[in-house]
């Protein structure tokens, strides 16, 4: 039988409704390994009393027999999403012992859907980054291998589901957050369609581009949480879809003979490291296998995605940072002559260097004199490669390639040169400037022996097929199965 951490989300959900196993059980023995592994830097908050009260609460539901299926399977959170049983810092100084006085509507919905809550996850300051370096409380180390980066902005999410500190996590996704460090760190993430989550209670960085979403260790997993993140939530998000809730797993399993698969020639260019070329190659393979067949097709302004990400992404945070001045909440300078020195002051010593240079870069395309030669052009650009996906979806159901272009790379590597961070997001951020569904799947491993992902895009509200597509490799393969020596 497998020991406790190593138990999936469907199968202790199973192990928990048989009465098999207890969520308090369960709870105590992920919370005594998340602390005996706390050197990876994962968890920036946890509480004892609130997991095992919420762990007693669900047994309570099981056995009264009107638990929904989830109940009792233990979860952890970003820290980009507010609740009030942790603090929430997005991982920033300036928001440093936060208390929210309300809950997100992600963390409220895997709460009403049973699950325990073990704790707040370490994330890149306002989920700015591809390391998760750029914590104000430290670098997140990455369990295949802990010299290196868990990938960013949810590496917290990604070391701890993949160290089997807890069998899922949530995360954000902005331009490639959840589907980078899952594919760094050998998970299942996706990212659903913009406006599937709603994004209430979500410490924003870019509105138009932030969307929430489950990592695991497998497609069915994160179909099972999917099912009770999405649904509309317009009284409180007005992006948020006017779209029932749905059953992701309702297609697990389904064939995939005939799937037309396009395959980007600029995803498969010169930037791609051979090793990475070669496990999506294999995993490609395991489909053609299953039936499907690859179409050649063109995205030809994906090398365009890069700056127009960066001139369109600072230019929101520059706006919903603003709310954090040392007045309402927050930190607050200890001296200061008058009000601007105590914004000048608070800003300066709260933000980390990332994050401000994204307000100096999103204020400056803003800018009078600026505005209609960056950040119109920009948004333009997200129209014409929203426009270029949708002709790709003519010609093919899904498009597969590269979640980044090389494996996982040292701590510190990338720190005198933040341009090499940014181009590491290349193959992420067409599906994010279009709110496409995207997602990583596990596709077998490269240099040094650490993961690689294979990133799969669909069109708009096709989450039910990506997940089917990625769980019908996972019945294939077992790159999923695999966990880091030591865990």
């Amino acid at each position: 039988m497998s020991a406790l951490h190593d138990l999936t989300v469907a199968e202790a959900a199973r192990r928990l409704r048989a009465r098999q196993l207890s969520a308090l059980e369960l709870a105590r023995h992920l919370l005594a390994r998340s602390q005996a592994h706390a050197g990876l830097g994962a968890f920036l908050a946890q509480d004892e009393d609130v997991t095992l009260a919420q762990a007693r609460a669900a047994d309570a539901r099981l056995a009264a027999g009107d638990a929904p299926p989830l109940t009792g399977v233990p979860v952890a959170h970003k820290d980009v999403f507010v609740t009030t049983d942790f603090p929430s810092t997005a991982g920033s100084r300036i928001l440093a012992g936060y208390r929210s006085p309300f809950e997100s509507t992600v963390t409220a919905r895997l709460a009403e859907a049973g699950m325990v809550c073990l704790g707040k996850l370490n994330c890149d300051e306002f989920a700015m980054g591809s390391s998760n370096e750029n914590s104000a409380f430290g670098p997140v180390r990455n369990p295949w291998d802990t010299t290196r980066v868990p990938g960013g902005s949810s590496g917290g999410s990604a070391a701890a589901v993949a160290a089997r500190l807890v069998p899922a996590a949530t995360g954000s996704d902005t331009g490639g957050s959840i589907r980078q460090p899952s594919s760094f760190c050998g998970l299942t993430g996706i990212k659903p369609t913009y406006g599937r989550v709603s994004r209430y209670g979500m410490i924003a960085y870019a509105s138009s581009f932030d969307q929430a979403g489950p990592m695991a260790r497998s497609a069915e997993d994160c179909a099972l949480l999917l099912s009770s993140l999405c649904g509309p939530d317009l009284d409180r998000d007005s992006t948020s879809l006017e779209l029932p809730p749905e059953d992701f797993t309702r297609q697990l399993g389904a064939s995939i003979e005939g799937l037309r698969i396009g395959i980007p020639r600029e995803f498969f260019g010169d930037g791609l490291a051979p090793d990475v070329r070669a496990a999506l190659d294999g995993a490609l393979a395991e489909l053609c296998k299953l039936g499907a067949r690859l179409v050649d097709i063109r995205l030809p302004r994906t090398e365009l995605s890069i700056p127009v990400y960066y001139i369109l992404t600072p230019a929101e945070a520059s706006t919903n940072l603003s709310r954090f001045d040392g007045v309402r909440y927050g930190h607050r300078a200890p001296e200061y002559a008058d009000l601007e020195e105590l914004y000048k002051k608070s800003r300066s010593q709260g933000f980390g260097e990332e994050v401000q240079r994204r307000i100096i870069i999103g204020t400056y395309v803003l800018s009078h004199g600026y505005y209609d030669a960056y950040y119109l052009q920009a948004q333009k650009l997200r129209r014409m490669i929203a426009d270029d996906l949708q002709r790709a979806f003519g010609e093919c159901d899904v498009i597969a390639g590269p979640v980044s272009p090389g494996v996982a790379w040292p701590l510190g590597a990338h720190s005198a040169d933040p341009l090499a961070d940014y181009l590491a997001d290349i193959y992420t951020l067409t599906a994010s400037m279009a709110g496409l569904p995207a997602m990583s799947v596990p596709a077998g491993f490269g240099a040094g022996g650490m993961p690689v992902g294979l990133q799969l895009i669909g069109n708009y509200l096709q989450e039910a097929r990506l997940l089917n597509v990625a769980h019908r490799l996972q019945q294939a393969t077992d790159w999923h199965t695999r966990k880091p020596q030591g865990y």
